[in-house]
């Protein structure tokens, strides 16, 4: 019996929408929210669930579901990638919804949140297959999506070419060509320079400001790095060539470690070349979940959900915790977190480059002129120092640990909002 009673509660931390309504809850309990922008704000304003006949390469019809769930439009169009996977959930996208809502107010960017996914393996499917359930995916969603309604963007398993085909079906649609309809599109497709390393880079701008924050310099600042995709691999990439001591980083199947620092141009080359970590020579092999535990005084998570829970959040060693991925931590594991003194960047904050990068995209494309890259690369950095010292402000005028700070920020700024323009009815 005392073993379903675990399971039962490990399934509850690590169901990401009872993290960040417990996160919720607690942050407007400390603002005093009103109880009825509390009531409008605790819940999605659309749920769509959709089912996508697709035809499979050797003749056959397979039926994927797919969501989109759209959380606020009360401070403009709803904002957020799509993802696919086998393992999605109408739960984890209700939210990633919700947490690109209060993400896009923390840096007071101009959209609500919204999040998509497909439960699919893309690993199993062809280019052309993916194209067909990405493009009839869109159609289902033609009504609800538009650079005025809702902004798709790329997300797991999801990349440029996914968001060319959605741009096309859409402008196929509308009958005229329309960029701005989604994000993180090439560049010769009307997408942005700098955006591919926009998160990665919105991380080194917060962790740089964090490390000065805390009277600490980056050539004395181990860092550990869970991911080395677009987010953990640009990010250690370019923490390594500001001068941090990249002293681990991981992939899906496992991580690498080097006390005295890895040459993290060296590592990328590897993985590039045999597509692992496995077998680099010049460190020693480690679990995912080991590598959360190492001696460092950065760490940065950015694979996926739940990896900080409250089985292994006392053994955290980091002072900085800078979460590159959505929900990394979960609501459990906070306290525990701030009981040792961990400084934690939340996700809201942290991996809120890539979104700002988006609104700059999409800015660029209405009007139909674009920026260079060291343009985009100012402004983000304008941003996102201004977000973090607005988030550390907060945290220390209402006694509050960073994240509960940035959810009080965001939704103090969504319910003014929302006040402000009424109840429709």
């Amino acid at each position: 019996m005392a073993a379903l009673v675990d399971d039962v509660r490990t399934i509850r931390e690590e169901n990401p929408f009872e993290s960040m309504m417990s996160r919720f809850d607690h942050a407007a309990q400390l603002l005093q929210l009103d109880l009825d922008l509390y009531k409008v704000l605790r819940v999605p304003n659309r749920e769509i669930t959709t089912y996508i006949p697709v035809f499979m390469d050797d003749g056959h019809i397979e039926v994927f579901t797919g969501y989109r769930v759209q959380h606020n439009f009360a401070r403009g169009p709803a904002k957020g990638g799509i993802r696919y996977a086998p393992d999605v959930t109408l739960d984890e996208v209700r939210a990633l919804a919700a947490w690109m809502t209060w993400k896009c107010a923390v840096v007071n960017i101009p959209f609500g949140g919204a999040k998509g996914g497909i439960i699919c393996d893309p690993s199993q499917m062809s280019q052309s297959e993916l194209e067909r359930m990405t493009r009839r995916y869109t159609a289902e969603l033609i009504d609800f999506i538009g650079p005025e309604r809702d902004v798709p963007a790329p997300d797991m398993n999801t990349n440029e070419q996914t968001m060319a085909w959605i741009m096309d079906t859409y402008s196929m649609h509308a009958r005229h060509t329309v960029t701005a309809v989604v994000t993180g599109k090439p560049i010769d497709l009307a997408g942005s320079r700098g955006r591919r390393e926009a998160t990665g880079r919105g991380l080194l701008i917060v962790i740089d400001e964090a490390v000065k924050k805390l009277a600490m310099k980056p050539e004395e600042t181990r860092v550990v790095v869970q991911g080395s995709g677009n987010v953990g691999g640009i990010a250690a990439t370019l923490m390594h060539e500001k001068g941090y001591k990249i002293v681990a980083i991981s992939d899906i199947h496992g991580g690498i470690h080097n006390p005295k620092g890895l040459d993290i141009s060296r590592v990328m080359a590897h993985l590039a070349k045999h597509r692992t970590l496995e077998k680099y020579p010049e460190a020693d092999p480690v679990s995912n979940h080991e590598l959360l535990e190492l001696d460092c005084e950065v760490l940065l998570p950015a694979a996926t959900e739940n990896q900080i829970t409250s089985n292994n959040a006392s053994r955290i060693k980091c002072k900085i915790l800078a979460e590159g991925a959505n929900g990394p931590t979960t609501a459990a594991a906070d306290d525990v977190l701030e009981r040792n003194g961990v400084f934690v960047i939340p996700d809201i904050l942290a991996n809120a480059g890539g979104v700002t990068c988006s609104y700059f995209e999409w800015v660029q494309d209405r009007m139909g002129y674009f920026w260079k890259e060291d343009v985009v690369n100012e402004r983000l950095q304008d941003i996102m120092v201004a977000s973090f010292h607005d988030v550390s402000k907060y945290a220390e005028t209402h006694g509050v640990n960073n994240r509960i700070a940035a959810y009080m920020l965001a939704i103090d700024r969504v319910a003014y909002i929302t006040r402000v323009r009424g109840i429709y009815a």
